[in-house]
């Protein structure tokens, strides 16, 4: 008759130790179901489930074995039922939530506790994706990332509530928390595309040539209706730009020249190229800008709207079509369909209402430093950590990246 036994040691690490635990079980004549083995600061925690076909001195040996190696080890039966719910919940669907911040307060493990208690979801594994914080205290530059590992109960789970409550808590603790599914395609993204201004640099280039032609607070106050969605973007582009009108070139040369990059944008690019990634920038900016930013960071391409420039003056008028919120969507589509990628293996970031359909297009969505209608709309959002933090929600660890 099968037993299952599920097997735990403890103690200060030290080489070998997984040898002489190994050996214990071959003479014992088990076989390894499943392992899992963590170090930290020095100390190891391994549990094995093994299978035995009959009784064995098992227990003893390991016993002799841990004596030998500084390791409390422990042998607890498995029962047949147990056994079963552990096999059915491992064919349930596993999610991912992404913890982010400057620094993470405790009480987050609690709230987030709370929160997958509430659902019925099992917390399988923690571990952190950032590196270490520097012993003087000071936050790394690339802020804090666990990743949690989440099991699904067998009862369909209400992803948007959850979401939205997660959102919430985030709200509250200065945290952003991240939910998505782990399938395959988490693993094999190849093409990421995003919205500029607001997103790559720290500006509506719009408002800046607006501010230098004295239509500053006019523009402005438009820009901020249609990101926010209050407007048609299409009409309140048209509206914005006649007020360029007359606008010099060499304002928009002198903009370009000197353009603040959003945070972590340099760092998360050269990874980006490092890793493979075909990167795009969707715009409802102007190639002006976006052709200066290519040529800085290297993006394979760039989409957004071309300003009409007769005699070195801004005419006021853009050549069509116009990059509006349904030009961006079919942008991502086709860049995918022209590289031979499926919709699950894009990315889309971006900040404003006009990329909303981008990034539900996208297999990863992700609202980045946006207004809170974007926020709550798209399925991730990114407001506490710089662009780098991308790298986060793909998975990637720290330690992966060259950069």
């Amino acid at each position: 008759m099968t037993q299952r036994i599920l097997i735990r040691a403890t103690g200060a690490a030290r080489p070998g130790q997984l040898a002489g635990l190994g050996q214990a079980l071959a003479r014992s004549g088990a076989r390894l179901l499943d392992i899992n083995q963590s170090v930290t600061f020095g100390l190891v925690s391994l549990e094995a489930l093994v299978a035995l076909e009959a009784q064995s001195e098992l227990e003893a040996a390991l016993s002799a074995a841990g004596e030998q190696l500084g390791l409390d080890v422990q042998a607890v039966q498995v029962g047949a039922e147990e056994y079963a719910r552990w096999s059915h919940q491992l064919e349930r669907p596993r999610w991912i939530l992404t913890l982010l911040a400057p620094r993470l307060p405790a009480g987050i493990l609690a709230e987030v506790g709370g929160l997958t208690a509430e659902f019925g979801i099992t917390v399988e594994l923690m571990h952190r994706l950032s590196g270490r914080e520097p012993l003087d205290g000071e936050s790394p530059a690339e802020g804090a990332c666990v990743e949690c590992w989440l099991r699904l109960p067998e009862h369909e789970t209400d992803i948007n509530a959850l979401r939205e409550k997660a959102l919430a808590l985030g709200a509250l603790h200065g945290v952003d928390i991240a939910i998505q599914e782990d399938d395959i395609w988490r693993r094999h993204r190849r093409l990421i595309c995003f919205d500029m201004d607001s997103t790559l640099i720290k500006t509506e280039v719009i408002d800046e040539l607006a501010r230098r032609h004295g239509v500053g607070e006019e523009v402005s106050q438009v820009t901020e209706r249609a990101m926010r969605g209050e407007l048609d973007f299409q009409e309140s582009f048209r509206e914005r730009m006649s007020k360029l009108k007359g606008l010099d070139e060499s304002v928009l040369a002198e903009i370009a020249a000197n353009l603040p990059l959003m945070d972590g944008v340099e760092r998360l690019m050269a990874n980006l190229k490092a890793l493979g990634y075909r990167t795009a920038i969707l715009s409802g900016g102007f190639t002006y800008f976006a052709r200066h930013l290519q040529q800085l960071l290297g993006f394979d391409e760039i989409h957004a709207n071309e300003l009409v420039i007769v005699n070195g003056k801004v005419t006021g008028e853009v050549r069509e079509p116009i990059v509006d919120a349904e030009r961006k969507a079919l942008l991502l589509r086709d860049i995918a369909e022209r590289h031979g990628l499926r919709m699950e293996q894009t990315i889309a970031v971006g900040d404003g209402a006009n990329d909303l359909k981008m990034l539900a297009e996208a297999g990863l969505g992700i609202a980045f430093r946006a207004k809170p209608l974007v926020r709550e709309q798209a399925r991730q959002s990114i407001s506490t950590l710089g662009l780098d933090a991308v790298l986060y929600l793909m998975g990637y660890r720290q330690q992966d990246l060259k950069h």
